[in-house]
């Protein structure tokens, strides 16, 4: 499915529409280049789920990743940018961490660790704020 994102509150709002189906045990891998807006929608759909617009979400750029608890689950922020592979992603705690609800950005370092039935979202960035969502996987719930 490919959804068109015209500025930043289209971007906004499709991640909490993802936030209100998320589950414990879901993981949701965030792909594109620099810039694309993994962490825009890492950052708004945290706040969907926390339900506080203001939350406060730092990058986990440099602590590689960051938790929140929110009313229905718990969720774990990955950047995996600076890692090389599965190896440093399991020294993050990525077994336990993967019952609750997992962002991850950069998923390709997380090699054969990436989970199956995770819902894929690439983020094609265009002029301005504008972006393409490909969005696959949660088959019947999207």
């Amino acid at each position: 499915m490919f959804v068109d994102l015209p500025d930043l509150a289209a971007t906004e709002a499709l991640a909490a529409r993802t936030a209100a189906l998320a589950r414990p045990g879901d993981a949701i891998l965030l792909e594109g280049p620099l810039g694309a807006g993994k962490s825009a929608f890492a950052r708004a759909f945290l706040r969907a789920a926390v339900g506080d617009p203001a939350l406060e979400v730092p990058s986990p750029s440099y602590t590689l990743v960051q938790s929140y608890e929110a009313p229905r689950f718990t969720a774990h922020h990955f950047d995996l940018w600076r890692l090389d592979g599965p190896g440093a992603v399991m020294e993050l705690g990525w077994d336990e961490l993967t019952q609750d609800v997992v962002l991850v950005e950069w998923p390709d370092r997380l090699g054969h660790l990436t989970p199956g039935d995770a819902l894929h979202i690439a983020l094609t960035p265009g002029a301005g704020d504008c972006r393409v969502a490909e969005m696959t996987g949660w088959e019947g719930r999207l």
